[in-house]
């Protein structure tokens, strides 16, 4: 039986809060990342001053594509290209704990805040509370650096922790918050409940771009979201809107997000979230191509020719 008395929180906890943008990983024709063009797009995104943090090496970033020494000189750069403010945190992700711990040493060098923990693929056909436990406690004795927790999509199987699951990943001391993306409202908000009965304190991140205003207004310390790679004045309007109650502004700004962010996430047409994310920071500038790693693959015509559309009043 699990110790229902609350325990202290991980100090970074205060530190995950607001709006953490997740950024892309801009690739060269030879497949290693375009340093330049990965500074120049977390300079852009954190010229905005209400953007507290971002997270690399995230599925945007195409973490599952990467090998270990590419994940690490992400870290790298985007810690020189960033001010001291703004709190990194950097995904890892392996099927193995110790090629995980690994990564997560990489990012302590480099100059990570924090590392978010996604699961192995292969949990979403079998997995139990030893094995994931034991998968997070590996990782955390590599590094100094704090955990958050990644719950996964309800549609994901078993990476989707059960709440007794999730609750005992929570009480681990090294986790400081967990990037909750659900993808379904109900699930969040129960999670939201268990995890402030449990570790008060603890940063629960609304992680579901489709749906942020729902979740902003059940509760949340903030939002790692890939949406405000693209659009990070409108995510953080909605955020300060709906913290302040102010309704009718924050469903304003919901109506202007909300054909993005079907656009960018809803459809499952063999092409990734990532892709359609690098078309729009392509069209508008942002980066010099929306290459991606394969196996994914780029938008046709009709579908970039649709998001120019979408994006054209936004900026």
């Amino acid at each position: 039986m699990i110790d229902q008395t609350p325990i202290s929180c991980h100090p970074a906890a205060s530190r995950l809060t607001g709006i953490h943008a997740a950024t892309v990983c801009p690739i060269m024709a030879d497949g290693y990342p375009d340093e330049e063009a990965l500074q120049s797009h977390v300079r852009h995104v954190t010229q905005e001053p209400r953007i507290e943090g971002l997270l690399i090496n995230g599925h945007a970033g195409e973490n599952a594509q990467l090998r270990r020494s590419k994940m690490a000189q992400v870290v790298a750069s985007v810690r020189q290209a960033v001010p001291d403010r703004v709190f990194l945190t950097s995904g890892i992700y392996s099927e193995s704990t110790e090629e995980a711990a690994l990564q997560a040493r990489d990012a302590q060098e480099g100059g990570a805040d924090a590392v978010l923990v996604f699961p192995p693929n292969s949990w979403a056909l079998s997995q139990d509370m030893q094995t994931v436990v034991a998968h997070h406690e590996g990782i955390a004795a590599a590094t100094d650096l704090p955990l958050v927790l990644y719950q996964a999509p309800v549609t994901t199987g078993q990476m989707a922790y059960r709440t007794d699951v999730l609750e005992r990943l929570a009480l681990l001391p090294s986790v400081a918050g967990v990037k909750e993306g659900s993808w379904e409202a109900a699930t969040y908000e129960e999670n939201w409940r268990l995890l402030a009965k449990v570790r008060p304190g603890l940063s629960v991140m609304a992680s579901g771009d489709e749906h942020l205003l729902t979740c902003y207004l059940i509760g949340t310390t903030g939002s790692q979201v890939s949406l405000a790679a693209v659009v990070p004045g409108l995510v953080a309007d909605l955020f300060e809107a709906a913290a302040e109650g102010d309704f009718a502004t924050a469903r304003e700004v919901h109506e202007r997000l909300y054909p993005l962010s079907v656009a960018i996430y809803r459809r499952r047409t063999g092409v990734t979230p990532t892709a359609r994310l690098k078309a729009c920071l392509h069209i508008l500038g942002l980066i010099p191509s929306a290459r991606v790693l394969p196996p994914n693959r780029e938008l046709d015509a009709a579908e970039i020719k649709s998001l120019e559309q979408i994006l054209r009043p936004l900026v």
